[in-house]
C-alpha cells in the first residue's frame, strides 16, 4: 500500500470505472492525485483511501454528491479515509441520518448504475407488486403503464 496506484490500479481495486474515479476528482477537491507528463494520475496512499470513504459513502451508505461534500467539509478528510479504511463501517453507526427526499437539492445527478443482483430483486418485487396488485383486482403497474401509452398515442 506504500506505492504510488495509476488509475487504472486504482479503479480495479476500488471496483469504479476510471472514468467515474475523474468525476469524484473534479467533485471533490480535497482529493489530489499526482499527475505527472501527459497528465497520467498517480494516486498516494492516502488519495485511495479517501475514494474508499467516498465510495463508501455514495454507494454503500446512500449519500448524494452534495452529502460527501458536506461531510468532507464539516468532518475532514481524515474521517472519510477513516470510513474506508474500516470495512463494513455503515453511516448509521456514526449518528448520521440520510435526509429525506424532499429536502434533496433540485439538482439532478448522474444516476448509480444498478448491479445484476439489484435488478433482479427490483424485477422480484415489481413482479410481487404486480401479483398483489391483481388480487386487489386493479392493473398491474405494467398494464397500467402500457394502457398509458396507449391513449397518449392516440
Amino acid at each position: 500500500m506504500d506505492a504510488f496506484r495509476n488509475i487504472g490500479e486504482v479503479s480495479a481495486e476500488l471496483g469504479v470505472r476510471k472514468h467515474v474515479l475523474r468525476f469524484w476528482e473534479a467533485k471533490f477537491p480535497q482529493l489530489k492525485p499526482m499527475k505527472r507528463g501527459g497528465g497520467r494520475r498517480y494516486y498516494r496512499p492516502a488519495d485511495v483511501q479517501l475514494l474508499r470513504g467516498i465510495r463508501h459513502l455514495l454507494q454503500t451508505a446512500g449519500y448524494t454528491i452534495k452529502g460527501v461534500q458536506k461531510i468532507l467539509r464539516e468532518d475532514g478528510v481524515e474521517d472519510v479515509k477513516r470510513l474506508g479504511a474500516a470495512p463494513g463501517t455503515r453511516a448509521d453507526e456514526r449518528g448520521r441520518v440520510r435526509p429525506p427526499a424532499a429536502s434533496a437539492p433540485a439538482a439532478i445527478e448522474a444516476p448509480r448504475q444498478l448491479s445484476g443482483l439489484e435488478m433482479g430483486a427490483l424485477r422480484t418485487l415489481a413482479a410481487e407488486l404486480d401479483a398483489l396488485q391483481a388480487m386487489l383486482g386493479g392493473p398491474s403497474q405494467r398494464e397500467s403503464g402500457r394502457a398509458k401509452r396507449a391513449a397518449a398515442r392516440g
